[in-house]
């Protein structure tokens, strides 16, 4: 009898607990930790609505819209003549401040075109006051001459060029007081008007990032690096292969400074 009932009461626990398994078709699917964390991260990192991709060809494109800024960038080269031993270098460094309300703006810009035979480094300094323009080299002043109208409007778009198309890589950080966006590009989306690749040469790598404020719609911060093989540098005769290294910031947006005739003139 004893074991009658023990044989009942087992039966009727398998049956309830088939009754009452879980249908697992129904139950949720589980979150991957690290792809919820990732996704996390990107949303709240994501810039905004609009920026998902962002076009800047010359760097400081829409840079004319701001009341005032600053400006600094350098090109620099390192490298040798293609197919020889014999070493070269170039470099140029410019700084560019600017103020809207004023027509004005000043550019010191320093050159070293070992490319071009050069000994010594070249400085110079020119002013824009509305339509008159003023060039300092070497210590001596020249108003209204091509070479400080040419130089009194450089651009960064001139000197190191800019970017078709970038996209966001959903990380923000805070560049030269600016609340930015990182993207990321491909080397076919580079506008580099200082560096040809003709037939022969070639572009064996190509990293940089691409800083960009939302709020002002500009370019805060760029960087390249890139390794060239047989590229003609600033239209000199010869091909060059080596490491060409480029940076830009945009400063004290907003900020209208005080630029006057430089001095000597």
């Amino acid at each position: 009898m004893k074991s009658a009932i023990i044989l009942f009461l087992f039966s009727v626990f398998i049956l309830t607990s088939c009754q009452q398994a879980p249908d697992m078709d129904a139950l949720p699917t589980l979150a991957d930790p690290e792809s919820l964390a990732t996704a996390i991260v990107l949303t709240e990192n994501a810039p905004p609505a609009g920026y998902e991709t962002v076009s800047f060809p010359r760097l400081d494109d829409n840079t004319q819209a701001l009341a005032g800024w600053r400006a600094e960038m350098f090109f620099q080269l390192e490298g040798a003549f293609a197919r020889t031993t014999r070493e070269t270098s170039a470099s140029t460094n410019a700084t560019i401040t600017y103020d809207q309300v004023g027509s004005a703006r000043r550019v010191i810009a320093t050159r070293d075109l070992n490319l071009a035979e050069e000994a010594e480094p070249l400085s110079l300094e020119a002013v824009r006051l509305g339509e008159d323009t003023f060039l300092v080299r070497e210590g001596r002043c020249a108003s209204n001459v091509p070479d400080g109208d040419l130089l009194a409007d450089l651009s960064a778009g001139d000197l190191l060029g800019g970017v078709t198309s970038a996209t966001s890589a959903s990380q923000r950080e805070t560049i030269n007081g600016e609340e930015v966006w990182l993207y990321r590009f491909l080397a076919e989306d580079l506008v580099l008007p200082n560096i040809t690749l003709g037939e022969d040469a070639r572009l064996l790598s190509a990293q940089g990032d691409l800083w960009v404020a939302p709020e002002h719609d500009v370019v805060v911060r760029f960087n390249l690096t890139l390794v060239v093989e047989n590229a003609t540098i600033f239209d000199q005769d010869l091909p060059i292969s080596g490491t060409i290294s480029m940076q830009y910031d945009l400063y004290d947006i907003g900020t209208v400074p005080n630029l006057s005739i430089p001095n000597g003139c």
